[in-house]
């Protein structure tokens, strides 16, 4: 059974349709990347996704014992989320705020969630650490952690490596694709990169004037791949 399931969904806001008709499935330890033009409706399906607004048409459901609240999710950031004054376990252990529900404090259990997550990515020696104060690797694997503690099963990341250096964007392409491997993780992630796409991804969903969803290799096999692997990145 199909971890998530979206079937003739049409997207958009304040009843504009940016695009209808979408159908795909993602199964448990797909890699799926989403990519298109900009303005093509990639977060708004990432939003649709996660139930923060409403498909203007058709129908998103979640299977295979996927909870609402056990989706692990790394939004954009904004400057002023990337300002923000709290320290990097204050952070990590918000993840956990999707399992509290009406108790007030952290569990111990979910505190030690916490600390394992710090761990697994490297950010251990940076706990007490203010978020505001690190690079932006480091704030985007902090973020990671975060969602980490909400989900053992589906994470959703907007453009993770947006404004990072080569070098980080190489490690955090490899973090994320080691989650998938090594952790069982699936992986729904937009990206305007088309090479580290068809690179780690297992399928593609292209959304645009046309419409796309398919495994790597049937999305290289296409005319569409070829248009946008000639221009480097869909931006």
């Amino acid at each position: 059974m199909a971890l998530l399931t979206c079937k003739d969904l049409s997207l958009g806001y304040e009843g504009h349709e940016i695009v209808r008709g979408l159908n795909f499935e993602v199964h448990s330890g797909d890699y799926l990347c989403i990519v298109g033009e900009n303005g093509s409706g990639k977060s708004t399906l990432m939003k649709t996704v996660l139930g923060l607004q409403p498909p203007l048409g058709g129908t998103v459901r979640t299977g295979d014992g996927l909870a609402q609240n056990e989706i692990g999710y790394l939004p954009q950031q904004t400057v002023v989320q990337r300002d923000f004054p709290a320290s990097v376990r204050e952070i990590v252990l918000s993840g956990c705020g999707g399992r509290m529900g009406l108790r007030p404090f952290y569990s111990k259990e979910e505190k030690q969630l916490a600390k394992d997550m710090m761990e697994k990515l490297g950010l251990t020696a940076l706990a007490k650490r203010c978020y505001r104060e690190l690079s932006g690797g480091q704030q985007q694997r902090v973020l990671l952690a975060r969602a980490l503690c909400a989900t053992k099963k589906l994470l959703l990341l907007d453009e993770p490596v947006s404004g990072l250096d080569p070098k980080v964007t190489i490690e955090m392409y490899a973090l994320i694709a080691r989650l998938n491997r090594d952790e069982g993780i699936t992986v729904i992630m937009i990206s305007h990169d088309i090479g580290a796409a068809v690179r780690y991804a297992s399928h593609i969903l292209h959304i645009g004037n046309t419409v796309f969803f398919g495994t790597r290799d049937e999305y290289l096999a296409s005319d569409l791949s070829d248009s946008f692997l000639k221009g480097g990145e869909a931006e």
